[in-house]
């Protein structure tokens, strides 16, 4: 029982550091999940909650095999933690992005470096293919991080689009799905429904976000299973693939940033919606070199630490 309780508290844990990094912009908790060693559970989980074999589970087993199939002990101690994470995010590292911004991406840039290494070393067979997943892969999230976002069209249609490409976007490592949203010209409006919903309780945006979770739910299940079957089928062009997506997007989290363009959020403020990196001598303000060298080496060293831990408490369902 005490094991069981250990695997539980370690599972929160990394929920939590998942649910930190999905406040982040640019920051993934794919990329979390897969330096604590719980990707491809997570995905099998998604896979079997989304799927039809639940029910075959429930009717040979009841409650109990069903439970036991979607691996639910798992699902409920990473959710409870990864609640707590989008809370200690949105009241801790908001506060720190928004007044120590250099320092907090320089942490995240020597995580993600460290992530994308780790991943690297993990690619057993180099060849034509595996290359080629990386070199198309970088080039797609590096794009991906200095593209102009686009303007949203809001039908329903391209609502439920966007929630599937979204939370696709979500579980690959270095991809932000929160900024797949800006790109497509849907973040505020999205956010925006889901505010009034909860406010104004009006139907109007009850609509979009039931629609938009709709997306959502079609999304995981369809990617779940795409990315359960690369893993299966095509392991090290799978990780050469996601690799190049955590290379690509180290643009997106280089700590010196001048901003291009600005948007009008949904409180009527000026916030960032274009950014390109620049050096350190070519920022506007103090640099921070020093200290950014040295948060940038904690990240990295973090990484080290989190992965013995992660294999140190990672467990496998039961068969």
């Amino acid at each position: 029982m005490s094991e069981i309780r250990s695997n539980a508290v370690a599972t929160a844990l990394k929920g939590m550091a998942m649910g930190v990094a999905e406040v982040i912009p640019g920051v993934s908790g794919g990329t979390i999940a897969f330096i604590t060693g719980i990707y491809e559970r997570l995905l099998n989980a998604i896979k079997s909650v989304l799927g039809p074999g639940i029910f075959k589970a429930f009717k040979s087993g009841g409650i109990k095999e069903a439970w036991r199939f979607i691996d639910g002990n798992f699902l409920i101690a990473l959710m409870a933690g990864m609640a707590a994470g989008v809370v200690v995010g949105v009241f801790g590292i908001s506060h720190l992005l928004e007044h120590y911004p250099q320092l907090v991406w320089s942490f995240f840039f020597g995580l993600i470096l460290a992530s994308a290494m780790l991943l690297f070393r993990q690619v057993g067979n180099w060849n034509l293919k595996t290359i080629a997943a990386l070199v198309i892969t970088s080039i797609a999230a590096f794009y991906y991080t200095i593209a102009a976002p686009s303007e949203g069209i809001q039908e329903y249609w391209f609502v439920f689009v966007s929630g599937a490409i979204a939370i696709s976007a979500l579980m690959l490592p270095g991809i932000s799905g929160s900024f797949i949203l800006v790109l497509l010209g849907m973040y505020s409006y999205i956010l925006g429904s889901v505010k009034k919903l909860l406010t104004d309780f009006d139907f109007g945006s009850g609509l979009v976000a039931v629609v938009f979770a709709m997306g959502c739910l079609v999304g995981l299940a369809t990617f779940s299973r795409v990315l359960t079957w690369t893993f299966k089928h095509h392991y090290h062009i799978t990780m050469a693939a996601l690799t190049g997506f955590m290379i690509g997007s180290l643009n997106k989290i280089w700590p010196w940033k001048e901003v291009v363009s600005w948007r009008t959020d949904s409180h009527g403020e000026q916030v960032a919606l274009l950014e390109k990196s620049v050096l350190p001598a070519q920022f506007d303000g103090d640099p921070m070199v020093a200290a950014c060298i040295l948060l940038a080496v904690a990240g990295f060293v973090t990484v080290s630490v989190i992965e013995k831990i992660g294999k140190q408490t990672t467990t496998h369902p039961a068969a």
